[in-house]
């Protein structure tokens, strides 16, 4: 992975709803559910600042992911509304939510970054902190009931 530095002080959750059959989709890598990677030992939940933090920034963060993957700008849109926030030893950081507006979810894109599209369903197992994120998005994205 060639993590550009927004990613590192950001993680970033990707997902695809199919608004046919509402299913909602995650893509899980072998280090878990985010995007570069896994929350910092230590992570503990925060609230949301009052006032905006440089580096936190969701267009930025967009933009770094598609450097850092190659995927395709078009196909992703920013879930605003999606706030979660950690302190790290390292400062605060930030969970994004990218969601893919393409037709079908973009499995070979995803294959090719090593990870594999699942429902929330079929991730069970992995760390319950990036669960329960997967969850909140869910909860946004799907119109699911929390």
């Amino acid at each position: 992975m060639n993590k550009t530095e927004p990613l590192s002080r950001n993680r970033v959750i990707l997902c695809h709803f199919d608004d046919y059959s509402h299913a909602l989709l995650f893509p899980r890598w072998a280090h878990g559910m985010l995007w570069p990677q896994a929350l910092p030992e230590g992570a503990e939940p925060m609230a949301a600042p009052a006032t905006d933090i440089a580096g936190h920034e969701a267009a930025a963060i967009k933009q770094a992911v598609v450097q850092d993957t190659g995927l395709n700008s078009d196909e992703l849109e920013t879930v605003e509304d999606y706030q979660a926030w950690f302190q790290t030893p390292g400062g605060p950081l930030r969970v994004h939510l990218l969601r893919f507006n393409t037709p079908d979810a973009p499995k070979p894109a995803i294959t090719a970054l090593g990870g594999t599209f699942k429902a929330l369903s079929e991730l069970r197992g992995g760390a319950m902190g990036e669960l329960l994120l997967l969850r909140e998005a869910f909860t946004l994205v799907g119109g699911g009931k929390g």
